[in-house]
């Protein structure tokens, strides 16, 4: 009961899920380019991400499985993340990571088969859409997080092998993702090479794969005329 209240709670708050979701992930990559690399950065980029997972957890709940699924990834997610930068614990943030990089996987491939539904395409539709392309980049952002704490020196930053904390993962991961090219951040390990290759492919396939799928919503022209005829 509880949880069924809380679930329709959120819904009523993030009425529009994927727009809302949408915004959060583009506040998330404001964030990450304007705010400084210091202690209060830190905790301003990590009260985004809780807004990030609140709205998650919303786009995805829509029914009370899918809600209780997004909730058991959300909380340990936040957990680990409040304990690995209140202890300054990489274990606990490499942690937090991972539940965090489950967590969006599951919630793209949910947006996913919700856009493509044989349906009419409506606005949230196309929001949901965008929100799953920019869910990609962070999911791989956490993606290269990882491979970076069992990995160490799997990246180049700015010419020295360094570590990649999650602002530097998101940048590279949107880099990849639009197919941008290495510039500042370059992989050296397999395991980094390899997920930047999967991830370009995947940003490649899904735009190619949305425009067939917004152009099959709409019947071609002829057709409409001979319907008329």
């Amino acid at each position: 009961m509880a949880l069924r209240t809380t679930r329709d709670a959120l819904s009523r708050i993030f009425y529009q899920r994927c727009f809302w979701l949408f915004v959060v992930l583009l506040t998330l990559i404001g964030a990450v380019s304007f705010v400084p690399a210091s202690d209060s950065g830190r905790l301003v980029l990590n009260v985004v991400n809780m807004f990030l997972l609140i709205a998650t957890v919303a786009a995805v709940g829509r029914t009370t499985l899918s809600f209780v699924i997004a909730l058991v990834l959300a909380v340990p997610a936040m957990w680990f993340q409040y304990l690995g930068l209140w202890h300054d614990d990489d274990r606990s943030l490499a942690i937090s990571w991972i539940f965090s990089a489950v967590l969006y996987f599951i919630t793209v491939v949910y947006l996913l088969r919700y856009v493509f539904q044989p349906r009419i395409m409506t606005p949230d539709k196309l929001f949901g859409a965008a929100a799953a392309y920019l869910l990609i980049g962070v999911l791989w952002a956490y993606i290269y997080a990882s491979i970076g704490f069992f990995y160490p020196g799997s990246y180049m930053i700015v010419g020295q092998s360094g570590r990649l904390v999650y602002a530097d993962a998101l940048y590279f991961s949107i880099t990849v993702l639009t197919s941008t090219g290495f510039g500042d951040i370059t992989p050296l390990t397999r395991p980094a090479r390899g997920m930047c290759m999967v991830e370009q492919i995947t940003g490649s396939l899904f735009v190619a794969i949305l425009i067939a799928r917004l152009a099959g919503v709409y019947p071609p022209r002829e057709s409409y005329t001979d319907r008329k005829s």
